[in-house]
C-alpha cells in the first residue's frame, strides 16, 4: 500500500495525504472505522506504518526526507491522536495548539530535544522515545569517526581519485596510531559503554565520566575520571550525552583550552552540546588537532568557517542510519504510540508524570 507522497512547497499536498487514506481503505475493498488517526511527519521504513495499518489505525503520512513546511504540519495535525516525529520538527505549544486531540508524541529517535516535554506533560501528552535499538549503529559510526579523521580517509579517497597520486610515499597523510592512546567518554550511558568496548579492541586506554562508576566498564580496564581529567589526558573526546540544560555548551572555549593540542573532538550526540564558534576557534588556532562530527548546533545549518576547516570530518545526522537499527527505531515508534493510544504500560514513556 503507498504512502502519499506529500511535498514540502505546495499546499494541495494536505488533499493528497487526506485522499490517500481513502485509497488505501478501497484497496482493502471496504471501508472500515479507523480508531485513530496518526500523523508521521517524514518517511519512515514501511514496516513502522504497517504495525499501524494492521491495528486499524488511519496514517497519514508524509512520504519524504525533507521537513513539511510549518504551516502545512500544523494543518496534517489538526485531526490527530498522535504523532510519530521522524526528523527534527519542533513540536511545542503551537504544534499541541493545532492538534487538540493528540495524546501522544513518538519520536524516532533517543534524543527528544526538539520537544517540548514540560509543556507536553502539563497537557496531558505522553512523550515516547526508541532507546536501546540503535546503540550499536551509532557506537560504530563513533568509530567511523575516529577512525577517518585519526588516519586521514576522506582526504586519502579525494587525493587516490584525484588522478595527482604518484604512488607511496612515507610522508603522505600521516596519521595517528590508535594502540596506546586514550579515548575519553563523556557520558558513559548505552552508546558511551559501547564506544568504550570497541575501544579496548584497539589497545586504547579508557576514561569515563558518568554520575557512578560503571562495573562493566571497569572490568575492561577503563577509568572513571573527572571532566578535567578527560579533557587534559585524552587523546580522542567522544561526546554521548543528551542535550539539557546543563549539557548545553558545556564543551566551550575553555573546556578546548584544556584538551591536548594533538587531541580529537568527537560529537555524535547533540550539537548543541558544544559551542560550534568555540569548537572553530579551537580548530582554526590548533588547540586542538581535529574534529569528527554528525551533529551541529543549528541543523541543518553547519557554520561555513567549520565546513571550511582541513581538520574534520562532518557528516549530516546518520549516526543510527543503517538498514536494520532504522526499520527497528520504526516499529518501535508505532508501538509505542500504540501503547499510549490504548491505555497500556510503556516502557519508553519520557515523561512519565504525564498523567
Amino acid at each position: 500500500m503507498s504512502q502519499s507522497a506529500c511535498h514540502t512547497t505546495h499546499l494541495p499536498c494536505l488533499t493528497r495525504a487526506i485522499v490517500s487514506q481513502l485509497d488505501q481503505l478501497a484497496n482493502h475493498r471496504q471501508y472500515r472505522a479507523m480508531k485513530w488517526s496518526v500523523l508521521i511527519t517524514r518517511r519512515i521504513p514501511a514496516e513502522g506504518i504497517e504495525v499501524l495499518r494492521r491495528n486499524d489505525v488511519g496514517v497519514v503520512s508524509h512520504d519524504n526526507e525533507a521537513p513539511l513546511q510549518r504551516s502545512e504540519l500544523l494543518e496534517l495535525a489538526r485531526d490527530c491522536d498522535g504523532v510519530i516525529v521522524a526528523g527534527g520538527e519542533r513540536i511545542d505549544a503551537e504544534f499541541f495548539d493545532a492538534a487538540p486531540k493528540l495524546k501522544a508524541v513518538s519520536c524516532v529517535a533517543v534524543g527528544y530535544d526538539h520537544v517540548d516535554v514540560a509543556e507536553a506533560t502539563h497537557r496531558h501528552i505522553y512523550v515516547t522515545n526508541t532507546p536501546d535499538v540503535l546503540t550499536d549503529a551509532t557506537a560504530d559510526l563513533t568509530w567511523v569517526l575516529i577512525l577517518g579523521i585519526a588516519r586521514h580517509v576522506v582526504e586519502g579517497d579525494r587525493h587516490a581519485r584525484s588522478g595527482e597520486w604518484r604512488g607511496l610515499s612515507p610522508t603522505l597523510l600521516l596519521g595517528v596510531d590508535m594502540a596506546g592512546k586514550t579515548i575519553g567518554i563523556v557520558g558513559a550511558g548505552r552508546i558511551g559503554a559501547a564506544v568504550a568496548k570497541r575501544a579496548t579492541g584497539f589497545s586504547m586506554g579508557v576514561l569515563y565520566l558518568a554520575r557512578s562508576a560503571k562495573p562493566e566498564l571497569e572490568a575492561m580496564g577503563a577509568k572513571q575520571a573527572t571532566f578535567n581529567e578527560i579533557l587534559r589526558e585524552s587523546d580522542f573526546v567522544s561526546v554521548h550525552v543528551p542535550l539539557t540544560s546543563e549539557t548545553r555548551h558545556v564543551f566551550g572555549e575553555a573546556q578546548f583550552q584544556k584538551m591536548k593540542p594533538t587531541a580529537h573532538f568527537i560529537n555524535v550526540a547533540r550539537g548543541a552540546v558544544h559551542d560550534e564558534a568555540a569548537l572553530v576557534k579551537a580548530l582554526r588556532e590548533g588547540w586542538i588537532a581535529g574534529a569528527g562530527l554528525d551533529v551541529y548546533e543549528h541543523e541543518p545549518k553547519i557554520d561555513p568557517e567549520l565546513v571550511k576547516l582541513p581538520n574534520t570530518l562532518l557528516l549530516p545526522h546518520i549516526g543510527s542510519a543503517t538498514v536494520e537499527t532504522r526499520r527497528r527505531m520504526a516499529i518501535l515508534a508505532s508501538e509505542n504510540l500504540l501503547a499510549v493510544l490504548r491505555g497500556e504500560k510503556c516502557k519508553n514513556v519520557v515523561n512519565t508524570e504525564a498523567l
